[in-house]
């Protein structure tokens, strides 16, 4: 191991090394859940050293975890115990953070560090947007985290995050690395040259292949989830439709960069706030506006008051931080808050925050508190220009006095209280120790055609829950479940009895989020997995899969 840590420091320069336990404590705990023991923690910064990195550690044979920003939910890029085979090192990307924007900026190439925030900022100038422009955004989650995790975000159009062009390396049988180019932009065979290339941007719009039959994005989600009748939900990560090389990769691929679609930015859009004492009317007005409307509208965000309210009380201080800051600044943050922790103590610096949040002023609009007053129900949807008229109508005959058009300010404001609400539910576990064993966060696809999607949990469940908060995106029916669970409660016992409740409704999980080390992989994303990292060297034992090399103790089944 010392001549693994000698090599790695000769390519990358010591400081970029990590050893100690407080050096590395942001990298391997993750931001809900994750946590073990790791050797190094290597950050390259540049492609050239991403490869020499990775090629030394697969020669060491020891396994690898690829990390971006690590602001996942369920923990796929931080470790998971400490009997990973060889030891653990993880390659930190955040360095690698670099994007160009190509095709006069119908398309961008974004490297394994680019968030997503940098991404939409680099677009604005050319009226365009990136896949997913809020949520995730918010929390500086990466392009290449979004497309290894085919995660979904809140726009109907647009679907899971997906390509087919993408260059990467990929761990062979015989533990050697292989590079392979799948960009559609010539830059050479030799690996060391490609990447070269790559990083100093040496190649220019003669090298790109315009008219590839590879995809860059998900053409055809935008109909798929118009088919309203239909028992399979819209996405979800186990979905064989979105499982390409590193799209849904989850970490089995060493991915240094993607090639994406952009999008035409909304200019003109309308945004509504409704409430509803009863879900009946959110059904009808989404199965109407997906059946009849001649394209699914821009966004349709759901939040019952459970997480209304407990994003409002636990959330308030990130809202302001974001809303006054900007979300560019908040990497830097979540990294000192993360080095506070493991100084002080985990949880201290959330505690800190929540006590300083009291002093804030009210951040919600005076309509947003008097429709939490009124309803139990909450949907933020936001509708293109052309779309603007048919929704006031359909609004005024479906929602007659429970909806209101809101001003900019409110609908910036609205979205932002939204999507506090996962971070809120982890602030409630950090200030409620003495009570609160838990969270069991699910991430939940329903079936198109269901029209009862609003869960009634039994008693002997119900119970031993202290909070449940739902929301998400309505019209996908994506769902986002928190649970934060009584002290005393063991939350694998109650999480088996949630799946077991969402099998008997169709429901696919995660949706969204993937497996990470909370959710068991479905088979057939299990040997998907197992296809694209034959050794089982990166991140393995991701879904609950083996750990062992070559899946030894699989058989023929991963």
């Amino acid at each position: 191991m010392t001549a693994l840590l000698a090599t790695l420091r000769n390519a990358v320069g010591k400081r970029h090394v990590l050893t100690s336990p407080r050096a590395t404590a942001r990298y391997r705990k993750g931001y809900r859940t994750g946590d073990g023991p790791a050797l190094a923690v290597v950050r390259p910064g540049s492609l050239l050293e991403l490869w020499r990195v990775t090629s030394a550690c697969v020669a060491a044979d020891v396994s690898i975890i690829m990390q971006a920003s690590n602001t996942g939910l369920t923990g796929g890029s931080t470790p998971d115990g400490a009997d990973y085979p060889g030891g653990l090192v993880i390659v930190s990307t955040t360095r690698l953070s670099a994007l160009k924007v190509i095709r006069g900026g119908e398309q961008v190439l974004c490297l394994p560090g680019t968030t997503l925030n940098r991404l939409e900022q680099a677009l604005r100038p050319f009226g365009r947007e990136p896949h997913s422009v809020i949520g995730s955004s918010c929390l500086g989650a990466s392009v290449v985290g979004g497309v290894c995790n085919n995660s979904g975000g809140s726009l109907v159009r647009r679907g899971p995050a997906y390509t087919e062009m993408a260059l990467y390396a990929q761990v062979q049988h015989d533990g050697s690395l292989r590079l392979v180019n799948h960009l559609g932009i010539a830059l050479g065979d030799d690996p060391e040259t490609v990447l070269a290339r790559l990083d100093g941007g040496h190649f220019t719009e003669a090298d790109i292949d315009p008219a590839t039959d590879r995809r860059a994005h998900d053409h055809d989600y935008a109909s798929h989830v118009r088919d309203i009748d239909s028992d399979v939900p819209a996405r979800f990560n186990a979905d064989p439709r979105c499982l390409f090389e590193a799209a849904g990769s989850a970490g089995k691929l060493i991915v240094f960069a993607v090639r994406l679609d952009t999008f035409a930015r909304e200019e003109d859009t309308a945004t509504f706030y409704l409430g509803a004492t009863t879900p009946e009317p959110l059904t009808e007005l989404r199965r109407t506006m997906l059946r009849d409307f001649a394209a699914p509208p821009i966004a349709g965000e759901y939040m019952h008051a459970d997480a209304f309210d407990v994003a409002d009380r636990y959330g308030r201080d990130t809202f302001v931080a974001i809303e006054k800051l900007g979300t560019d600044r908040l990497p830097a943050l979540f990294a000192a808050k993360a080095r506070f922790d493991a100084t002080f103590g985990n949880g201290r610096s959330d505690r800190l925050m929540q006590w300083a949040g009291r002093f804030l002023p009210d951040h919600l609009p005076a309509r947003m508190r008097e429709w939490r007053r009124r309803f139990d129900h909450h949907l933020i949807l936001k509708v293109s220009g052309d779309q603007a008229a048919d929704t006031r109508a359909l609004l005024a005959r479906l929602f007659p006095a429970a909806h209101f058009e809101c001003t900019a300010q409110e609908a910036a404001k609205a979205f932002l209280h939204r999507f506090v609400a996962a971070g809120a539910a982890v602030r409630y576990r950090a200030v409620h120790r003495a009570q609160v064993e838990d969270i069991v966060a699910l991430d939940v696809a329903l079936p198109r055609n269901m029209r009862e999607w609003v869960e009634h949990l039994p008693d002997d469940l119900s119970d031993r829950c202290i909070h449940t908060l739902y929301y998400g995106h309505f019209f996908c029916q994506v769902f986002h479940q928190d649970y934060i669970v009584r002290k005393g409660t063991d939350p694998l016992a109650f999480e088996h009895a949630l799946w077991r409740l969402l099998d008997a409704r169709g429901a696919q999980y995660p949706a969204e989020h993937n497996v990470g080390h909370l959710y068991v992989a479905k088979p057939q994303l299990a040997e998907f997995y197992r296809s694209i990292d034959p050794r089982n060297q990166l991140n393995p034992g991701i879904g609950h899969t083996s750990k062992a090399r070559d899946w030894a103790d699989c058989g023929d089944h991963a």
